[in-house]
């Protein structure tokens, strides 16, 4: 914010005295400048932020889930069979211990499981059965949309 001085002739000058005013305008185009600037940065940089892990989900003639007011919890699985909370990798040995601790802090019992169309459905259960035992009993499975119906017809 910077100021600057106006000199005001007012056609008869006094010797030795100036008449100066000070200008209150506040020059806004350096700001201006800057938040343009970072609109850009941000806009180029918010996708890259959304990095996920890349999972080949099923595809079914189900419809989507509303949202909540809480962000839901997610937990994925490879194709290899790796584990994650949210985008956190976690071991198998420690799974349970984990959602068992953020079951306590959380006030919905809702988890998504995205699970890769590559792993056998024994295995997608048996994480459903950890999920349960740790006090999330509504779980809903993530697919893709445009899957067959049981009719036989595209969805």
């Amino acid at each position: 914010m910077a100021a600057s001085v106006v000199k005001s002739d007012s056609g008869k000058r006094r010797r030795g005295a100036r008449r100066s005013a000070p200008m209150a305008d506040i020059n806004v185009t350096p700001f201006v400048d800057v938040m343009l600037v970072l609109l850009i940065i941000f806009m180029v940089a918010a996708p890259l932020l959304t990095v996920g892990v890349p999972v080949q989900l099923p595809e079914t003639a189900a419809n989507a889930l509303p949202t909540e007011q809480e962000e839901p919890l997610t937990i994925t699985m490879t194709s290899q069979g790796g584990l994650q909370i949210q985008t956190t990798d976690v071991p198998r040995d420690e799974f349970i211990t984990r959602l068992r601790a953020i079951a306590e802090e959380r006030t919905s019992d809702r988890v998504f499981l995205r699970a890769d169309g590559a792993n056998a459905w024994n295995a997608v259960a048996e994480i459903m059965g950890a999920l349960n035992a740790a006090g999330f009993n509504n779980i809903g499975l993530v697919t893709d949309i445009g899957g067959p119906t049981l009719d036989g017809s595209d969805g």
